[in-house]
């Protein structure tokens, strides 16, 4: 378990103890940090002057362990240029090789490159968008709205709003990657009250 700065503020309430706490420190009170000091969590402080976001950071150590896969939590909150600076995250990820995904209580987001299956159940809503230019030869299957050898390119946002039509839906792509985000409860998404 990673930390970036201040999200170990969160975890106390939770039950987990983080490994590592990375970043400026900025968003950490001293007394959290050295709480966990205190019990054996390495801390790396970097520079408030740096060009990495604390995000990057904590990557790149996981970078390090040489994982299959990475989640990372709480990086979709309040703040659209946070946000965004974690989505464009993603991209590091493809590049080594490594699966990482930014979760959160609603919905996964993660990059997709040749082929995808996701497993789950009918009704989830799945959007797709072109990611950093156009994506060609997009085939869907197992969805509402399927597609056969599509382009999607950016600022045509068609690819929204798509469900599951059974527990399993497979995107193919011949050229270009594609950014998903999975709802993880058909039909409910942030905000909205159901019953």
């Amino acid at each position: 378990m990673i930390c970036a700065d201040g999200g170990a503020r969160h975890l106390d309430a939770v039950g987990v103890f983080p490994d590592l706490i990375v970043g400026d420190m900025d968003s950490l009170d001293s007394e959290t940090r050295r709480y966990y000091e205190a019990r054996g969590c390495r801390i790396v402080r970097h520079d408030q002057r740096k060009d990495e976001t604390d995000t990057e950071l904590a990557l790149h150590e996981a970078f390090r362990m040489e994982p299959t896969e990475i989640w990372i939590w709480g990086a979709l909150g309040y703040r659209v240029d946070h946000a965004l600076a974690n989505i464009s995250l993603l991209i590091q990820g493809r590049e080594k090789g490594i699966e990482v995904k930014l979760i959160d209580e609603w919905c996964e987001l993660f990059l997709i490159e040749k082929r995808a299956v996701l497993d789950g159940e009918a009704g989830q809503t799945v959007s797709l968008f072109p990611f950093a230019g156009p994506a060609a030869g997009v085939t869907l299957t197992g969805f509402e709205f399927p597609l056969k050898e599509a382009v999607m390119a950016v600022g045509r946002p068609y690819g929204v709003s798509n469900r599951l039509t059974s527990d399993r839906g497979i995107i193919k792509v011949k050229s270009g990657r594609l950014l998903a985000v999975r709802y993880f409860r058909p039909g409910i998404f942030p905000g909205e009250e159901k019953e």
